[in-house]
């Protein structure tokens, strides 16, 4: 008797040292495990049985209680979800989700729960935390979370580093504008700002996996990841010194709450993470179309002309520009409200609709937050400015705005950009985020939002020999990381030699024109305001101005075949019947590769490439009954194949 009394206070002590609860993707090959371990909540991430993820904390601290120790089990509770919907700004038009669900509830000391909840489908981890209300309390602060990632010892990473708050021009940082580190060590990983998302995850010969967040609405704060420390990165809130010091860093919270999203995607090779889905898969439009928006591409003087061609007579250049090109649209950048005027803006608008070019106009956004002097500003910090702005933008026939200069994550920023869109809508506004964070689902949740930088992009191109000298480095890693999670406003395909108006010395592009037209595939965003120069007319085969006369932005299907992050990448891209291949190298040498292309087989192609001596050529080819053809894409040169 005594035997099982023992027996039994064993058990019962094992049963409060330890709760487990499993769930699995619909194929069986995803597995995430979670637990309660001597009064902490954790969880691991399994692949084919591989361990991807060790065990790793979970859990929150609020201004009503710590939920991160002397934690109990409650209870969980298993379901699945299935879901079909549409989307038409991102790399797949028809998406169908199932996942398999677990809530996993938890107390603290206090007696208040606190539920962790699971989705998991094939390759895609999503999960947040549900705050329920704790009897007359219904509002929280969430101080910090503990959310953690703890990698095996072999992994490497693939990294971008988040920007020291109130740096760089006019004091604008943070705005995911750093550069990259591929294929390096976890212990390498010490930069005290930590880590942006999206961040991606070599582990060894098991597999890889794709970090990010989702969801993210004017009901909490973005976050990012934490330098490597004591084994793993977690999850940090902004920095208290962005925003001017302005603004908490943590969340406010009504209860019920939730969080965000924590995305985790998961894969033997690098196919499921281009290919996922998920940052979309588990939000939903926060609000409906005000009306049918429409994507295109436009021209865009400042780029290669900058603040000198912001004047009348050369955005009629760039209008005609547009119109040759048959663009969509004309963006007229900063200082137009000064060098052109609001009268003669509308004179101009009309212009371009004579030409049959919409409109874009830039914005800065900043009000009181750091330095940025550009004008138009101060007409969209403030609910009052911004509506009897969007009024006359509305009554000029304008499409969208730009709006740039963000700096921060908190809370109060979310807010800013949510009011932004959400205004935006009310006028019939599309809008572009510049100098600002990664869309976090945003392409979903917000019906007129079309795209946002948060990344190298072609700016840097002029301004700095570092990022041309990387060009092609960093288009080789962008469809893996930053591209792979949302819509990207890169503001590209350069066919200048020189990246200025003279187009004869300085700044000299090193990168070839195929190349330049490859990354207009392989670079996602529904709206793409490319870089193109009145003089391209005339000094660019016609053949290259007629593939992006045609070339779409918004993509049915899209399909990973080949690369490696930082090296070269292939990607497949279908808008109706019509297939583009794309490629690009970033190493030193030419690549030779050999693809299968069953969309293709047994049919005939047209593939624009590059010869050893960087000179372009235009072929009409036959794909074999297989689908497979060879394809030799030379250093910083490309490739486009299409049927």
């Amino acid at each position: 008797m005594k035997k099982l009394i023992v027996l039994c206070c064993l058990l019962i002590s094992s049963a409060m040292i330890s709760q487990n609860a499993e769930v699995v993707s619909p194929d069986g090959k995803l597995k995430v495990n979670v637990s309660v371990e001597n009064g902490k909540a954790l969880y691991s991430v399994a692949y084919n049985g591989k361990v991807m993820i060790e065990n790793s904390p979970l859990g929150l601290i609020t201004n009503e209680g710590d939920f991160t120790e002397n934690m109990s089990f409650v209870e969980s509770t298993p379901d699945k979800v299935t879901k079909n919907y549409s989307q038409e700004k991102i790399k797949k038009s028809s998406i169908n989700y199932e996942a398999n669900t677990l809530k996993f509830t938890v107390a603290n000391k206090d007696k208040k729960q606190l539920s962790v909840a699971f989705q998991v489908s094939n390759n895609d981890i999503a999960f947040r935390y549900e705050i329920p209300s704790w009897g007359e309390t219904m509002s929280c602060v969430v101080e910090k979370e503990v959310t953690g990632y703890k990698f095996p010892s072999n992994t490497t990473t693939f990294l971008s580093s988040m920007m020291s708050p109130m740096t760089g021009f006019a004091r604008t940082a943070p705005s995911y504008e750093s550069t990259y580190t591929a294929d390096v060590a976890m212990n390498t990983n010490t930069d005290k700002n930590g880590y942006v998302f999206p961040g991606l995850f070599h582990v060894g010969d098991d597999g890889w996996v794709l970090l990010s967040e989702t969801g993210v609405s004017s009901l909490y704060t973005a976050s990012h990841l934490s330098n490597y420390n004591n084994g793993m990165y977690t999850v940090e809130y902004p920095d208290v010194k962005t925003n001017n010091g302005f603004g908490s860093v943590g969340a406010q919270v009504g209860l019920p709450g939730m969080t965000p999203w924590r995305t985790i995607t998961v894969g033997e090779t690098l196919k499921p993470i281009v290919e996922t889905t998920i940052p979309y898969d588990v939000v939903e439009p926060l609000y409906e179309a005000s009306q049918k928006f429409e994507y295109g591409r436009g021209s865009w003087s400042w780029i290669v002309w900058q603040d000198e061609s912001m004047n009348y007579e050369d955005q009629v250049k760039y209008i005609d520009l547009a119109a040759a090109m048959n663009f969509e649209y004309i963006l007229i950048d900063a200082w137009w409200d000064k060098n052109i005027g609001y009268d003669r803006m509308k004179e101009l608008i009309q212009y371009a609709k004579s030409k049959g070019v919409d409109v874009f106009l830039w914005y800065n956004s900043n009000g009181i937050v750091n330095d940025a002097f550009q004008t138009p500003k101060d007409k969209m910090n403030t609910s009052i400015a911004r509506k009897k702005e969007m009024k006359w933008l509305k009554e000029m026939g304008v499409k969208g705005l730009k709006v740039d200069f963000f700096g921060g994550d908190k809370q109060e920023t979310m807010r800013l950009y949510e009011d932004i869109l959400s205004d935006a809508n009310d006028y019939g506004l599309m809008i572009i985020f510049h100098g600002a964070t990664l869309p976090r689902g945003w392409e979903r949740m917000y019906p007129n939002f079309v795209g946002s930088e948060a990344v190298i992009a072609s700016e840097m191109l002029i301004f700095t020999q570092d990022a041309r000298n990387k060009e092609s480095f960093y288009a080789s890693l962008h469809p893996f990381i930053r591209n792979s999670v949302a819509s990207m406003e890169y503001g590209g395909v350069f066919l200048n030699k020189y990246l200025n108006k003279g187009n004869a010395k300085g700044q000299e592009r090193l990168t070839t024109n195929i190349f330049q037209l490859a990354t207009s595939v392989l670079f996602q965003n529904p709206l793409q305001m490319f870089a193109l120069a009145p003089n391209n007319l005339e000094d660019t085969p016609a053949y290259q101005l007629d593939f992006l006369r045609n070339v779409p932005t918004t993509w049915d299907e899209t399909v990973f075949l080949d690369g490696y992050p930082g090296k070269y990448v292939v990607l497949a891209r279908r808008h109706g019947d019509k297939w583009y291949i794309a490629g690009v190298n970033a190493e030193k040498t030419a690549k030779n590769l050999k693809l299968k292309l069953p969309m293709l087989a047994d049919g005939k192609a047209t593939i624009y490439n590059d010869d050893k001596n960087k000179n372009a050529s235009l072929e009409d080819i036959k794909i074999s009954k297989k689908g497979e053809i060879s394809i030799t894409m030379q250093p910083n040169g490309g490739f486009v194949l299409t049927n």
